[in-house]
């Protein structure tokens, strides 16, 4: 058994703005670089005794710098970045705004967007990676069982919410703010939710 948490990366400059990101590799900005310290620091006094700790990340910068910074702070080894966790790509609706995307597409789970991937590729690709990353930490430390702390992006996160919960979880209107934590355990490759941090949108 081994536990998860799984972060959303800190704000970046499009997040401020509330404009659509998707695969687009924008950085932290300041603002997001405090929430990583903030979540690095949380998380350091939560797990100092849960055992070794292993982070690990989405390649996009915004997610990747994240992970740096909780690993800094906790003290461990370099995040390893895994692309399979890059946020879902939003074809032709990244860099616009979300009043832009709801006028031209409607509700966000339901809008077809052209070049987009799609919902279920999306949690396809995030459950590859997911196992993916707890296979190689179980690796790097056994016989004991790490702790995996994982930096990636909201609508990932959302999937991998919604997988383990059998669509329960996250309720509609409900939004993964930049810096919040969610906490799985997994046993083989079976996902349970422990439980997830969300705020109403608005």
């Amino acid at each position: 058994m081994t536990s998860l948490i799984l972060v959303r990366h800190g704000e970046t400059d499009w997040n401020a703005q509330r404009r659509i990101q998707g695969s687009t590799d924008i950085p932290l900005n300041d603002t997001g670089r405090a929430q990583a310290r903030e979540v690095a620091e949380r998380l350091r006094d939560e797990l100092a005794d849960a055992g070794p700790l292993v982070v690990a990340s989405s390649d996009l910068s915004r997610a990747h710098e994240t992970a740096q910074i909780v690993a800094t702070v906790a003290g461990v080894a370099e995040p390893r970045t895994y692309p399979q966790l890059r946020e879902r790509a939003y074809g032709d609706a990244e860099g616009i705004t979300v009043d832009e995307f709801a006028r031209r597409w409607g509700d966000w789970h339901t809008a077809e967007i052209p070049r987009a991937e799609t919902w279920p590729d999306v949690r396809r690709r995030a459950l590859t990676g997911i196992r993916r990353v707890v296979r190689d930490a179980r690796r790097s430390t056994a016989p004991q069982s790490p702790t995996v702390i994982v930096v990636a992006h909201g609508a990932l996160i959302r999937e991998i919410i919604r997988h383990a919960s059998a669509g329960e979880f996250p309720h509609a209107g409900e939004r993964l703010p930049n810096g919040s934590t969610h906490a799985f355990l997994v046993e083989r490759d079976r996902l349970s939710l422990r439980s997830y941090a969300a705020h109403p949108v608005g």
